[in-house]
């Protein structure tokens, strides 16, 4: 897991820890010390730190015009354990929505797993109801945390599965990207 690395051909665009609006304004990734793991595992250095013990995440990109951002996960998503909805809800997404930010696109290919909890319900809504006209978008999930997550309902406050499981989004600018997830968003959203 220590070679699984946050994608980074897009930092000449954006770099989340020189933007003064960022919850990650200023953090610092080490170059070369592996400072985190997950279980026995050391990943990567240049995740960041969500304060959870199994989830770590990347902001690859933030677009404050149109709203929107593009964050990569890695790690296990555990709201059964760790609350990981809480953690990421308090510390990351309510920073982001007070700046304006309404469209979440999650890059889930390096989710290892998803654990439910049935009463962590509440943190998913009131992050869906706090996006007036946005959306939460996860594109690449592995076939089991799909089935995990539709298993306890979590696709029903976020957009996931379909083409939204095999899009190439390495490929294109992240606008590009928006405005491809936002069309096949609003197409569902409009069924």
């Amino acid at each position: 897991m220590h070679t699984l690395e946050p994608y980074f051909n897009w930092r000449h665009l954006y770099v989340a820890s020189e933007d003064p609006q960022s919850p990650f304004f200023g953090y610092q990734n080490s170059e070369v010390h592996f400072t985190d793991q997950i279980y026995n595992f050391l990943i990567h250095p240049q995740w960041d730190n969500i304060d959870s013990e199994t989830l770590f995440l990347k902001v690859i990109y933030v677009d404050y015009t149109d709203g929107f951002a593009v964050i990569e996960l890695m790690g296990e998503w555990n709201d059964l354990l760790h609350n990981d909805i809480m953690t990421l809800k308090r510390g990351v997404i309510e920073l982001m929505i007070e700046e304006g930010i309404t469209k979440y696109i999650l890059i889930c290919e390096n989710l290892l797993n998803f654990h439910a909890d049935l009463d962590a319900d509440d943190y998913y809504d009131e992050w869906q109801d706090e996006l007036e006209d946005g959306w939460i978008a996860v594109l690449n999930l592995r076939d089991h945390v799909l089935v995990e997550m539709s298993k306890f309902g979590i696709d029903q406050y976020l957009v996931m599965g379909g083409t939204l499981n095999d899009i190439s989004w390495r490929t294109r600018h992240p606008k590009q990207l928006f405005e491809k997830i936002d069309e096949l968003v609003m197409k569902r959203l409009s069924i």
